[in-house]
């Protein structure tokens, strides 16, 4: 089976609207749909679903996800690691030039683990060679 690339990531938040917020107006994703206690969003070719949960009452574990890498242009990366620290969005690390390509990993209000990278797979397996 090979995967043709990232097809979309569905993140447990505590506070739908709040995130909403910092998912469509920071980051710049697009509404495609809101019900109750989930949203879709659009990100160039990306799709995320966020879905609210309250971890102390759901059957599923609240440890949430790693990291979620985005792809950005090059030439984007830069003003968008600026509007993140502007914005005061914690950052974890970066920016800096890694594994092929620019880097910044920062938090959402809930504290997942987000990282726009401009690298590819095939740059980042070259330093790791």
């Amino acid at each position: 089976m090979k995967a043709t690339g990232f097809n979309h990531v569905t993140i447990r938040v505590s506070d739908l609207s709040r995130s909403l917020l910092f998912y469509q107006s920071l980051l710049g994703m697009k509404l495609v749909h809101r019900g109750r206690l989930d949203v879709y969003l659009e990100w160039g070719s990306a799709w995320v679903c966020l879905i609210e949960r309250n971890c102390e009452s759901s059957d599923k574990p609240g440890y949430g996800v790693d990291h979620i890498a985005f792809s950005i242009a090059e030439e984007d990366f830069h003003d968008a690691a600026c509007k993140l620290q502007q914005a005061g969005v914690p950052i974890v690390r970066g920016p800096l030039e890694r594994g092929g390509g620019y880097s910044i990993n920062f938090l959402d209000p809930d504290g997942t683990e987000l990282e726009l990278f401009t690298g590819s797979l095939a740059e980042r397996m070259k330093g790791w060679s």
